[in-house]
C-alpha cells in the first residue's frame, strides 16, 4: 500500500484514495498522524548548522558540485 505525504497508508487505486480523502474531510474516518511529524524541520536545522560550519571555499566546492550534477542531465 503506498504512503501519503506524511507516511500514512493510502490506497493504490485513485477512486478508493479519493473516497478515503473525502471521508477524512467529512470526519467519517480519522486520519492517523505521522510517526515523525518534525522530520523535515530537523533536516532544515541540520543543513543550516552544516552550512555555518563550512568554510567559504568548502561551501563553494559543494555548490559547484551540485550545479554540475543539476546541469549534467
Amino acid at each position: 500500500m503506498p504512503k501519503g505525504p506524511k507516511g500514512e497508508k493510502r490506497h493504490a487505486d485513485t477512486v478508493q484514495n479519493a473516497m478515503l480523502i473525502g471521508r477524512i474531510a467529512t470526519g467519517e474516518v480519522e486520519d492517523t498522524p505521522s510517526k515523525a511529524p518534525n522530520r523535515a524541520k530537523g533536516g532544515q536545522i541540520g543543513g543550516r548548522t552544516r552550512a555555518e560550519r563550512l568554510t567559504p571555499e568548502e561551501r563553494s566546492a559543494v555548490a559547484k558540485k551540485a550545479a554540475n550534477k543539476r546541469w549534467e542531465s
